[in-house]
């Protein structure tokens, strides 16, 4: 039976940790949505999706973020420019401004201040979009170049690719750092992925608290069911979070993926979990919706 597709919707597949199994959530659920769906690799620092679809890659973009250069012969070494600048990435020496490309973050904040416009801005490159279609899934990944540290303007790269009116699911860095935060924007639902150890509890508690922070309506599964305790369970419950799967410790699950295979091919008595799990997902995302409309 054809599961439930509605339209335009963007889940966000996160964690407050890595090595949860987030990756084979995000992987597993786009393999069950019966619908052309889009998987975005926003883990740019070390994206790995590519490595369990056999696909063909559409298209590969240089991504570059504006970063200011400074023309001597207009600059009076005012300081404008470095006062305005909240990252440090400006100073202004005796008769000159010094840019630290590597820390700017592109906002063209300090072209628009300086008086003499003294300042244009130029390219700066920090990774690559890719676009791979592998059946009804189409990958976006980003690839942060080797030595850059900004990761959130590839990821907005790669949600700027997004098609509108097609469903996308998002494999979030791990953490709940700034690039967790340029993931999480705009979503529907996030769906945190943790364990039932000491780590991941104390992660998932950071991770909801970020969610939360943001407004996106939010649901658990727990993987690796069966190594821990019940602490995890026991917090879902206080908190009025909804469990939304369980993925039990199974040592086949570690075989398939090591093999680089999806779960739900290799295991199929494992695609029902999934589906439930897509299933409970998008009625988070429609009470949501229905108390959006309420107000």
């Amino acid at each position: 039976m054809p599961l439930n597709t509605p339209p335009d919707l963007r889940v966000v597949v996160a964690s407050g940790k890595g090595g949860t199994g987030k990756t084979t959530v995000a992987l597993n659920l786009a393999s069950v949505v019966a619908a052309p769906v889009q998987l975005l690799d926003c883990d740019v620092e070390e994206p790995n999706v590519h490595l369990f679809l056999e696909g063909s890659t559409r298209s590969r973009e240089i991504v570059s973020i504006p970063v200011p250069e400074a023309d001597a012969s207009l600059c009076d070494a005012c300081g404008e420019c470095s006062r305005f600048c909240q990252y440090g990435a400006i100073a202004v020496l005796k008769d000159r401004p010094l840019v630290f490309a590597e820390l700017c973050h592109g906002c063209g904040g300090c072209v628009r201040v300086c008086p003499r416009r003294a300042l244009h801005e130029v390219g700066r490159r920090i990774g690559t979009v890719e676009v791979i279609a592998a059946n009804h899934v189409t990958l976006i990944q980003g690839r942060l170049d080797v030595g850059v540290a900004m990761a959130p303007p590839l990821i907005k790269a790669v949600k700027a690719r997004m098609r509108a009116g097609s469903i996308a699911i998002l494999d979030a860095p791990p953490g709940t750092s700034c690039p967790v935060i340029a993931a999480l924007r705009d979503s529907d639902v996030a769906v945190l992925v943790t364990e039932p150890t000491p780590f991941g509890l104390h992660d998932l508690k950071l991770a909801v608290e970020t969610v939360r922070a943001i407004g996106v309506p939010l649901g658990v599964v727990v993987n690796r069911v069966g190594i821990g305790d019940d602490r995890v369970h026991a917090y879902c419950s206080e908190q009025s979070l909804p469990v939304l799967a369980e993925i039990p410790d199974d040592r086949r699950v570690a075989e398939a993926y090591s093999r680089g295979e999806i779960i739900v091919s290799a295991l199929p008595d494992y695609r029902s979990v999934f589906e439930r799990l897509w299933d409970s997902v998008v009625d988070l995302g429609a009470r949501q919706g229905d108390q959006h409309a309420d107000v």
